[in-house]
């Protein structure tokens, strides 16, 4: 059950690619959180779903 909108989605994949390059341009321990913070965005923004969003009981998405 998708829980996100469209512009939730936008928002978390441009997060997501943001993070991408934060990784790559960073080294060590921050470029380990920048790509946890990219995965996490970009896999919840192609699936709909927030798992926290699910726990506190937000929905996004205009159905």
């Amino acid at each position: 059950m998708k829980n996100e909108g469209s512009l939730d989605r936008i928002l978390r994949t441009v997060i997501g690619v943001v993070a991408v390059i934060a990784a790559v341009a960073t080294g060590g321990a921050w470029s380990v959180v920048w790509w946890l913070v990219a995965a996490l965005a970009l896999i919840t923004a192609a699936v709909g779903f927030c798992p926290l969003y699910r726990l506190v009981g937000i929905n996004t998405c205009k159905r």
